[in-house]
């Protein structure tokens, strides 16, 4: 980790200062601005020329991308400029020849969005009992005098020594009596601002991390009446030793700020919010996202994900910067934070919330993007820290949003012990040293042994277990990745009790060429139709058995769009090989209210280690194209198939028999790399029931699904009766009408069958009239079969056709006109027969 002499913090405060100035405030109320992706080889002051704007300057660290404005505007004068070059070579007035428009990789006109939500949830706090002297009690002071902690509500912050329910803390102290503080460290607070005048925070405030995006100035004081929000999340970090209020996980850490929460900002300061200082920011504090309402699908635009794989890729030395995101406080809205793009993103850790009594409390969403709990506010408490002001603390301080930053604080612990981590190593850590307790959830044990709750996530962070587990850590090698093609669906969902489930089997050898040898993360990109978005839910099966419930049904949700192209991720999945079939169930949960909806595709992505370093290159930054694909019918040797399930029966919360409450300050062993551990295989389904008798195969699905089957197969066969019936009454109009012709009435096929077939040799004695009826009936059978003309005729006619040549069809009308002859002679004598006219 970086050693901030006064020399190197100089250097590295010019160094941010230029990047803070390296673009001018933004007026967005005087002027429009554009974010654009220019071509390498193009000068972006002459692309600024040709269309009349000023060029800014680059975008932050993102390569070739820079920022141009104009004065304020109605139209888009970049896409209308790009729309008018395409109409003027369509008409040909120009030619192909280079321009400077030519070299526009992206564009994008900003627009302000709504503010984000702010996770801190603020429960009635009720009277704190006197705390008797306990043994904890005494415990507790006597670390507080070794350390030197004098500070006046250090007692209280009992997420960090619990002397009333003894063990329910992130146990702490034993890693600070190592010295380990979070020296030589920063993390930034992404929000509202950071009160840098603090008594609580001053000493630890780092400057050259810290920008305003909201007033574009370089401090990111706190300016509005609720501008709080920040500089306590900044307390539970890094609050240093001293007279103020309490202490922070990572007391001797540096923290710094970026303020985006107090307006309206557009995606390209988002961008440059998430990803500011790279050079100087280790970790990001991120207490915010869109509205948990429980109706709200939001993701960040195309930009801010470009930022987050820059950050990933570039920050800390390549390392790459590692940022929390508060999991959400929408759970008693039935919201889920897998319809949130920040928290179930890869690159990022996702962190929920527990309380004193390590109850799950109302608000914590819950998702298969969790990765783990840690405290916060509930049980009539709540997280004790700094406070706006010189000398002010507060004692209300909760929501997912207390919960992150203490995540933050320990993770700063332990790049103290391994600067050397890198942000999946992080991730992975977390999945082997969290803890899980005492609580009935949806406990699963996963294919490395780890517990999984989509509550709780691997159980709640232990500093001790983090730092200890990160001092022995080997890196895991480079990110590989595995991308399915798109799987076809595009069928019906049941409504109620029954879902569609559809499967793709990952081989070894398609693991194999992706060069990725273990699984980390998955997503999955779905299109779902549907007339209300919150009857919808989707459970993820991996080929180890286990089960990720990607969505989940939102009561307030009335969305009438389905999913169209939303990613879900999971974090269930680590450690596992992920060979074999993955099963994605799509559920209707509400029967018989008159919505329904299609399942139209999905993709499946694998992320993890790779085999071989030395062959894996960086992940390419996310464009907006990358999901345009869908109907392409990849020759990959992938099958889907789409089947009527049962829905799956939830299993009784269970308590975790393997991992006991830990005494307070007792050390939990740190759990190892993970080793490879064989596939639970999945329990076999019961045989569907017969809707026809035996002789009829069932399909393999379900009885209701077995009606819709054979139903369809009916009016198939009903449909080609119709076109039959419709066919031959056609050739028989048509044979009436060449009659007089030839002078003599058509005998009736169904009365003699060599009269018949005499008829219908007649009938295409005009051997071109007779080749184009086959024609036409080539153009109604390619219709429906999807082949041309000449396969028909080929196929129908074969080498014994009636017109295999011009030879044929000659001999073929002399013989008809003979014996046309025969049947006029026999057809005189018969008194039944049919007569001349």
């Amino acid at each position: 980790m970086r050693l901030i002499s006064f020399w190197g913090l100089l250097a590295a405060t010019s160094l941010a200062s230029a990047g803070r100035h390296h673009l001018p405030p933004r007026n967005y109320t005087t002027h429009d601005y554009y974010a654009i992706h220019v071509a390498s080889s193009t000068s972006p002051a002459e692309l600024a020329a040709h269309l009349g704007l000023d060029h800014d300057g680059p975008l932050g660290t993102l390569c070739d991308f820079h920022l141009f404005k104009a004065p304020k505007h109605a139209n888009d004068i970049v896409e209308d400029a790009r729309q008018e070059l395409r109409r003027r070579r369509r008409k040909r007035e120009i030619g192909l020849e280079y321009h400077p428009l030519d070299s526009i990789k992206f564009t994008q006109k900003q627009k302000l969005k709504p503010r984000h939500w702010k996770r801190s949830v603020i429960p009635t706090l009720s009277g704190r009992a006197g705390v008797e002297e306990s043994e904890a009690v005494k415990t507790q002071r006597e670390i507080a005098s070794t350390l030197k902690i004098n500070d006046p509500i250090f007692e209280e912050q009992w997420h960090i020594f619990n002397v009333q329910d003894r063990g329910n803390d992130v146990n702490v102290t034993d890693v600070w009596l190592q010295g380990i503080t979070g020296k030589d460290v920063t993390a930034c607070i992404v929000d509202d601002g950071l009160d840098m005048d603090s008594e609580d925070l001053k000493d630890n405030f780092f400057a050259a991390g810290s920008y305003d995006f909201n007033d574009h100035v370089e401090l990111p004081k706190p300016r509005l009446s609720d501008d709080r929000h920040g500089t306590r999340c900044a307390g539970e970090v890094a609050a240093g030793r001293n007279n103020a209020c309490g202490v922070g996980i990572a007391y001797d850490a540096k923290i710094s700020g970026v303020r985006i929460l107090s307006g309206e900002i557009t995606d390209v300061d988002e961008a440059l919010a998430l990803n500011y200082g790279l050079e100087v920011n280790d970790l990001y504090s991120c207490s915010w996202g869109p509205p948990d309402d429980g109706k709200t699908m939001q993701a960040p635009g195309i930009l801010i994900k470009q930022a987050l794989v820059d950050a990933v890729q570039k920050g800390r030395d390549g390392k790459g910067a590692i940022y929390v995101f508060a999991a959400g406080n929408g759970a008693a809205a039935d919201d889920n934070c897998n319809f949130d793009g920040y928290t179930n993103s890869i690159y990022s850790i996702t962190v929920g919330a527990i309380d004193k009594q390590n109850l799950h409390p109302y608000y914590s969403e819950a998702c298969s993007a969790q990765l783990a709990v840690t405290y916060s506010s509930g049980s009539g408490d709540s997280i004790h820290t700094t406070d706006v002001g010189a000398n002010k603390c507060t004692s209300s301080h909760g929501g997912t949003s207390a919960a992150g930053p203490i995540a933050v604080g320990i993770y700063a612990l332990a790049l103290q012990a391994r600067p050397d981590l890198t942000w999946r190593d992080m991730q992975w850590i977390t999945v082997m040293s969290a803890v899980p307790f005492d609580q009935p959830s949806d406990w699963t044990k996963t294919a490395i042994g780890r517990t999984f709750s989509h509550q709780f996530g691997y159980g709640k962070l232990d500093a001790y277990a983090v730092v200890e587990t990160a001092k022995t850590w080997k890196n895991v090698k480079p990110q590989a990745w595995f991308f399915s093609p798109w799987m076809h669906v595009k069928t019906p969902i049941p409504e109620g009790d029954e879902g569609l489930a559809s499967e793709f089997e990952v081989t070894a050898d398609m693991l194999k060429e992706a060069n990725l040898e273990t699984v980390e993360h998955i997503t999955l990109t779905m299109n779902v139709e549907h007339e209300r978005r919150g009857d919808l839910s989707v459970e993820l099966i991996s080929p180890a058995g286990v089960t990720s419930h990607l969505s989940t049904a939102r009561r307030d949700d009335d969305a009438a769009v389905g999913y169209v192209d939303w990613t879900f991720m999971s974090v269930a999945h680590f450690g596992e090989k992920g060979i074999g079939k993955w099963t994605v169930i799509v559920k209707d949960t509400i029967k018989d209210n008159g919505k329904t909806g299609v399942f139209t595709d999905w993709k499946l992505r694998l992320w993890g280690e790779c085999i071989d370093a030395s062959k894996q290159k960086p992940l390419p930054l996310p464009t907006q194209h990358d999901d345009d694909d869908h109907d392409v019918i990849d020759g990959h040797p992938a099958h889907t198939t789409t089947v009527s399930v049962p829905s799956s029966t939830p299993k009784p919360p269970v308590n975790p028999s393997d991992v006991p409450n830990r005494p307070i300050n007792q050390k939990p062993s740190p759990s190892p790399n993970p080793a490879s551990t064989e596939s639970a295989s999945s329990s076999p389904s019961s045989a569907p029931e017969n809707f026809l008798p035996s002789p009829f195969p069932t399909f393999g699905v379900s009885k209701r699904t077995q009606i819709w089957i054979y139903g369809s197969i009916g009016l198939i066969l009903v449909f080609c009766a119709s076109l039959a019936t419709y066919l031959f009454l056609a050739r028989r109009k048509r044979l009436r009408s060449s009659r007089d012709n030839y002078e003599f009435e058509m005998l009736d096929d169904a009365d003699d069958d060599e009269g018949g077939a005499r008829a219908g040799m007649l009938s295409g004695t005009a051997g071109g009239r007779r080749k184009g009826r086959a024609k036409r009936g080539g153009e109604l059978y390619d219709a429906f079969a999807g082949e041309s003309d000449d396969d028909l005729l080929s196929e129908s006619d074969g080498e014994e056709g009636p017109y295999r040549d011009q030879e044929d069809r000659e001999y073929d009308e002399k013989q008809a006109m003979e014996d046309d002859s025969d049947a006029g002679e026999s057809s005189g004598s018969a008194s039944s027969g049919p007569k001349r006219q």
